[in-house]
């Protein structure tokens, strides 16, 4: 925290409504044990080693639970609470709001996850003694949570309805509140020219870089492209971290694809916000595995607020996320993946069109404006408390002043600010069509100028 974008927006949104809010969670790196953003206080632990295999998980999971419980010793002390919301993974926090439920305290779980599925992804269907326990293990856990559970926040439908079935949830205390993105703030802009210094075309993934999430289907993709289609001005940029980062740097060095592939690593909101205001294309790499097509996917969402066209696995749940504003083709099926990228590359036209349409589909159907209302209500719903209105007067409750890069600095003509203005339909439309690409014309048209780095 403040990394995990959904989780500081419910935090803005509680705060705004004059909760007072406080974060338990491992500590990033360089980060303070200790810090108070926006009223919100931060408590921070450090994390365990990385974990292997099932003993090394449990450990993990272990070691966590008992500094999150000691921590949560000192806010009650300190600052007073409630109601606990936990996410998951892990399944194990049940536990401890079982502990404070004995002191009138309240659980909210946010489901983030389905560990059972994530199993399966991983492992496929256990055939041995000890694989089936390992997943029997994990149901229970799970059931576990629901039953200590208050209510329930569910990611999507297809959670929700896992929640009723499988959980044994009441239906009224189950709520779907979207990982949306606050488009005030998640908006495009004229990206700085160190990060569009490239005049060809830029491929952009943003997100985590676990064994399930597919990293490496990009680096086929770029290899598919590059090696193999002759495409030799495209870069791709990786944005995030995870369990396979060394192993994808690794891979990439040895396809011979570093010229044409840049990692980035951990990087914040501003870094974020020039890449994908900089890129043509996002990439959704996720393949079709239990957890990945039941599970949305926030890096669509953020391409989306970006005015980014996308080209993805085809999901249940990614469908549901980008309707008609991106673009979907067989799991798996990496010559289906270079055909539409090269189609879209080929066509700024249609690039510009999906782009578009997927910006007025993140203001008008995911933005986290409808979103907070649903999660606020829940706490009203848990606390016995009308629902009331914002205590702002609007919603959403991040300010923009406060949540928005800063971006005025002079890279853009003139000194103006760097925020696409996107009620000025010829600038938007100038800005869907270049992103910003260097050596473009008056009239935003390409040249056929290619920068090699």
């Amino acid at each position: 925290m403040p990394l995990d974008r959904r989780v500081w927006l419910e935090c803005q949104a509680l705060a705004a409504q004059g909760y007072t809010v406080s974060v338990i969670c491992p500590k990033g790196p360089h980060d303070p044990a200790r810090q108070t953003i926006d009223g919100i206080a931060i408590y921070k632990y450090l994390p365990p080693p990385a974990a292997t295999g099932a003993v090394g998980f449990a450990l993990e999971f272990a070691y966590c639970w008992v500094r999150t419980a000691l921590l949560s010793i000192r806010v009650r002390r300190e600052r007073g609470f409630d109601v606990i919301q936990a996410c998951n993974p892990p399944d194990t926090f049940w536990a401890l709001a079982r502990l404070w439920k004995r002191r009138g305290v309240s659980f909210v779980f946010d489901h983030h996850d389905l560990n059972p599925e994530l199993y399966l992804s991983r492992f496929g269907r256990p055939s041995s003694m000890v694989a089936r326990a390992q997943l029997r293990a994990l149901l229970w856990l799970e059931r576990r949570t629901f039953r200590t559970a208050d209510h329930v926040i569910s990611t999507n439908a297809s959670y929700r309805a896992i929640a009723v079935r499988r959980g044994g949830m009441r239906p009224d205390a189950v709520t779907v509140v979207r990982s949306g993105p606050d488009t005030r703030s998640m908006r495009p802009v004229y990206p700085a020219s160190d990060i569009r210094r490239h005049a060809g075309p830029v491929l952009v993934y943003l997100g985590i870089m676990g064994p399930q999430d597919g990293v490496d289907q990009v680096l086929t993709l770029v290899h598919e492209l590059v090696n193999v289609r002759g495409r030799l001005d495209l870069r791709a940029v990786i944005m995030g971290f995870g369990d396979c980062l060394e192993s994808l740097r690794e891979q990439c060095t040895a396809a011979g694809l570093d010229p044409y592939v840049t990692f980035t690593g951990r990087v914040g909101p501003e870094t974020i916000a020039e890449y994908l205001s900089a890129a043509d294309i996002g990439l959704g790499p996720d393949l079709n595995t239990p957890l990945n097509d039941l599970s949305t996917m926030n890096k669509t969402m953020e391409y989306m607020a970006f005015a980014l066209p996308s080209v993805s696995f085809d999901l249940t749940e990614t469908r549901q996320s980008g309707g008609d504003a991106a673009v979907y083709v067989p799991s798996g099926d990496i010559g289906a993946f270079a055909d539409e990228v090269e189609s879209l590359l080929d066509d700024p036209v249609k690039r510009a069109a999906l782009g578009r349409a997927a910006r007025a589909r993140a203001e008008q159907v995911l933005d986290w404006q409808a979103q907070a209302k649903e999660y606020v209500g829940v706490f009203s719903r848990v606390l016995h408390r009308p629902a009331g209105t914002a205590r702002t007067g609007e919603w959403p409750f991040s300010a923009p002043e406060r949540s928005a890069p800063d971006h005025s600095a002079p890279d853009h003509p003139g000194g103006v600010s760097r925020v696409v203005d996107l009620a000025d339909e010829a600038a938007f439309t100038r800005f869907l069509v270049t992103r910003g690409r260097p050596g473009h014309g008056a009239r935003g048209r390409l040249t056929t100028t290619t920068v090699l780095e």
